[in-house]
Order: C-alpha cells, then structure tokens, then sequence
C-alpha cells in the first residue's frame, strides 16, 4: 500500500512540474515585476487586496499565453538544444491536456482580472495574449525576420497592463513604458538568436541572423540599442522622472552599450549571450530605478 502510493506522488510530482514548466515561470516573473513597477508608478499607490488580484491575474494569463506558445512551437522545441527538454517537445504531456491547462490559466486570469479589476485592464491582457500566443508565436515567428519587432507590442504590455489595473486609464506615461521595452526587444532577443543562429537554422525559422547574416543582426543590435538608450531617456525629458532617474539610467545604459558594442564588433563569441543575459538586468534596472526616483520625488514634496 505504501509502495502504490509513493509511486502514485511520483508520477503526480512530474506532472505538476511539467504544468508549471509550460507557462514559463521565470519569463512570467520577469513580466510580473515590470507590471508591478507600473502598478506602483500609477497614483494612487494601490491597496493591496487590489495589487494582488492584478498581479494574480496578470501572471495567469501570461502563463496562459506562455502555454500556448508551447503548443505551438512543440515541433520547433524539439529541433533546438535550448528548449529540447520542454515537455511537449519530449511528449511527456498530451497536447489536450496542454491547451486544456493553457485555456484554463488565461481563461482564470482574464476572469480575474474583468471581476477584481477593471474591464479595460482584462481587454488589454486579452489582446496581448492574442498577439502573442497567435499572431506572433503562430504566424509571425515564421514568416518574417521581423518577427521580433512586430511581434514585440505584446510583449512589451505587462507595465501598462499594471498601469492600468490602478488607474484604469490610459495616458502618454503607461504608453511610454510600452516604448521602452518595445525598444529594448530586439537587441535583446537578437543577441540571443546571434548564440542560436546555428540552432535557428536548422529549424528553419526566419530569425534575423539566418535571413540577413550575423554581421547585419550585430548592426541591428547597435543601432536598436541607442534606440533604446534614446527612448529611456525620454521620461525625464517629459517631466515623468527626475534626476536619479536620469543618473540611474545613464549607468546602466553605459553597461548596456558595452555589451552591444561587444556583440556589434563581433570579436568575442561570448558576446551575444552575455548580452543577453545583462539585458534582462537591465530592463529591470531601469524599472527600479524609475520607481525609486518616484518615491524619493514624491517623499520630498
């Protein structure tokens, strides 16, 4: 009786990995801090029965999405060493059950959100969901090189979508976070497709470094890089932040076009993934360091 029932947790504990594993908890909580830093950017602070159902809500139906792209790219997984183990791409789960999970968790979070929320924060998240889970993982990831770029609004959502869970509003400041991170997507994924080119090929998606080449990515790496250094520039120069904003965002953009000088020269072949790896310190460090300049502002007044 006891060996049946440790053999019963056994194979219920790799399911509920394999569930958890197929919304992207790591990505998710990337994308939870942005929305977190615009719930808290939004005035007035939100009480906090109201940031949790946002956040909750949010990171649902991220995953949600997330588990969607599982679906869709189970084939594309199993070409490519990084994302060989999934479990769809191992077949360790069904595809019913996956799209049962993923319906469920986007389902929960839009619900949650429309409820304990406000309307226009579940639409905007149902329109995200859409454009990443169809448009881009289903459509665009296939069919142009520009995939990333396109495909790069509804990645950028999470601090609006926090934005708009407080104030229920739209405006030219939660928009701007949306430009940011619009920004800062394709020098951050294209230094990671540089590492994958290999990998990208053989799958035969039409990333940038296997359209154009990797001298032309490393290019494009450089100049979206000052693109993104100029648009987070751009909430001092309207008055949204202040000075430690300003002298915050300007170290970090330092090391960021260190890193995009690196992978542009193309000496090192370690470059790409590195950046990669600071660009996903940096976009949270520029979130952090808009929101404590926030609070100093608003603690000096």
């Amino acid at each position: 009786m006891h060996d049946a029932r440790s053999m019963a947790q056994q194979a219920v504990m790799p399911l509920w990995r394999d569930l958890v594993t197929l919304g992207k908890p790591r990505v998710v909580a990337v994308m939870l801090v942005c929305s977190l830093v615009g719930m808290l950017l939004a005035r007035p602070v939100p009480p906090f029965d109201k940031l949790v159902l946002g956040l909750v809500g949010i990171g649902l139906a991220a995953s949600g999405a997330a588990a969607f792209n599982h679906v869709v790219d189970r084939r594309l997984d199993a070409m490519m060493l990084r994302t060989a183990s999934r479990p769809l791409a191992t077949r360790r789960l069904s595809i019913p059950l996956a799209l049962g999970w993923a319906s469920l968790l986007s389902v929960m979070g839009i619900g949650l959100l429309y409820v304990g929320v406000n309307a226009l924060t579940a639409w905007l998240t149902f329109g995200s969901l859409i454009g990443y889970a169809l448009i881009y993982t289903a459509f665009l990831k296939r069919a142009t090189p520009q995939n990333i770029v396109i495909g790069g609004v509804a990645g950028a959502a999470p601090p609006l979508l926090g934005w708009t869970s407080v104030s229920d509003q739209l405006g030219p400041e939660p928009l701007l976070l949306v430009l940011i991170v619009f920004a800062w997507t394709p020098p951050h994924f294209w230094a990671l497709a540089i590492h994958k080119r290999e990998e990208y090929e053989r799958a035969e998606v039409p990333m940038l470094p296997v359209t154009h080449g990797e001298a032309f990515t490393r290019l494009q790496v450089w100049l979206y890089g000052w693109l993104t250094v100029a648009v987070t520039l751009l909430p001092f120069v309207i008055g949204m932040s202040g000075w430690l904003y300003l002298a915050g965002v300007t170290a970090l953009n330092v090391r960021f076009m260190w890193w995009n000088g690196k992978v542009w020269r193309g000496r090192d072949p370690k470059a790409p993934l590195a950046a990669f790896w600071f660009s996903i310190r940096y976009i949270l460090g520029v979130f952090v360091v808009m929101l404590l300049d926030s609070y100093a502002t608003l603690w000096w007044s």
